[in-house]
């Protein structure tokens, strides 16, 4: 557990403390008669102690007071430490408030003039070390204020890292969140909407069917049974993979692939619709996400022929084009209706899930056709078979 950030003192008690120990510096009866102001002296040794209380909106004016106040009284041949210790908190906040160019400029500027004007008030002595402290001070407080805005612009960026982070964990959450209904749709649509098809014909045929022809309404009575059974089995599985907490549940599912094709096609031919197979004798290696794909384009081609296609046999055509799957469902559909478009959705998400396996999807309609093709490209590094 990190440590609690240290806390500060607030800006009005240090401006207290910091007017407190300047005007301590301008009274206080220094030995030295060349630090020790007096009489009408003591007034620009205590300016600079007011002059601190603006550093904060208007550092350079109190930095330029104070080392008016201490050239001032360097004429009069006092070294006020005063007004050379305003100077020094007035360069902290230059730097700290200003930039680091601004601050370097005034820093040097400052230790210029007070290193001249306490040779000013020493006679000339240059190098007097008690005199060279305050130019000390000077810098260390400029080097003082770089680094407290440094830390600051470190932390300011760290936290605005920190919130841009947080902000593309959200919108990654969202966007995840997004696919996630996509995909929900998408196997719902799978696992529903063709058996949900066969059962609204044939409880249309049952209807139709049932005071002139009972045995057709009973086999169409059947088929809804198994259909029933088959959706509500496939919701059920649907509905232990979103609840599962294993990081790879397919198993719940299985994957059905072009293996299937057989008993898929059986099963529109129990409901009426001819399916016209043909299976060229070259073929590719599909991956199992590639294969299931393929499996599923064939199921949309005939639901949709189901639902929207006109009477007369589905031609599935399977073959193999420049190592690519190539799948082709043609049905037959009414000239009147030529304008209405089959699939939709189902249409729609097929292409996404296509476009996952790097294939294709097109779609061509004539007056007469309405043709699916699907291309889904081979695995890689795995040969024809």
């Amino acid at each position: 557990m990190s440590a609690p950030p240290p806390r500060r003192i607030a800006a009005p008690l240090r401006d207290v403390i910091v007017v407190a120990v300047l005007v301590t510096f301008a009274v206080l009866p220094f030995p030295d008669a060349a630090y020790r102001a007096s009489g009408w002296l003591l007034v620009p040794a205590l300016i600079p102690a007011a002059a601190v209380l603006i550093r904060r909106r208007l550092p350079l004016i109190a930095l330029g007071v104070s080392l008016a106040c201490a050239v001032a009284l360097a004429v009069a041949g006092i070294v006020s430490p005063s007004s050379l210790l305003a100077a020094a908190i007035s360069c902290y906040a230059l730097v700290d408030l200003r930039g680091r160019r601004t601050g370097l400029v005034g820093v040097l500027v400052a230790a210029a003039i007070v290193f001249l004007s306490n040779a000013l008030a020493l006679d000339g002595a240059l190098f007097d070390a008690t005199a060279l402290q305050f130019v000390l001070f000077i810098l260390l407080a400029g080097a003082l204020g770089d680094a407290a805005r440094s830390r600051r612009e470190f932390v300011a960026a760290m936290t605005e890292r920190a919130e841009r982070a947080e902000r593309s964990r959200d919108d990654e959450a969202r966007r995840r969140v997004t696919e996630e209904r996509v995909r929900i749709a998408r196997d719902l649509h799978d696992v529903v909407a063709h058996q949900i098809s066969v059962i609204s014909l044939n409880a249309g045929v049952a209807s139709s069917a049932l005071e002139t022809r009972p045995e057709r309404a009973r086999e169409a009575l059947t088929t809804i049974r198994s259909a029933s059974r088959t959706v509500l089995a496939d919701i059920g599985g649907l509905l232990s993979l979103l609840r599962s907490d294993e990081s790879d549940p397919s198993y719940l599912r299985p994957q059905h692939g072009l293996d299937d094709l057989d008993a898929l096609v059986e099963r529109f031919a129990e409901v009426g619709l001819p399916v016209d197979l043909h299976r060229a004798s070259e073929a590719v290696v599909l991956s199992p996400a590639g294969d299931h794909v393929a499996f599923l384009a064939v199921q949309e081609g005939l639901t949709n022929a189901h639902k929207h296609g006109a009477e007369g046999p589905v031609a599935v055509r399977i073959g193999a084009v420049d190592d690519a799957l190539v799948l082709s469902i043609s049905n037959p559909v009414d000239a009147a209706a030529s304008t209405s478009s089959p699939g939709g959705h189902g249409v729609r998400g097929l292409r996404e899930r296509v476009s996952a396996v790097r294939g294709e999807v097109s779609v061509e309609r004539s007056e007469t056709r309405f043709t699916l093709t699907v291309r889904i490209p081979a695995n890689e590094g795995s040969p024809r078979a």
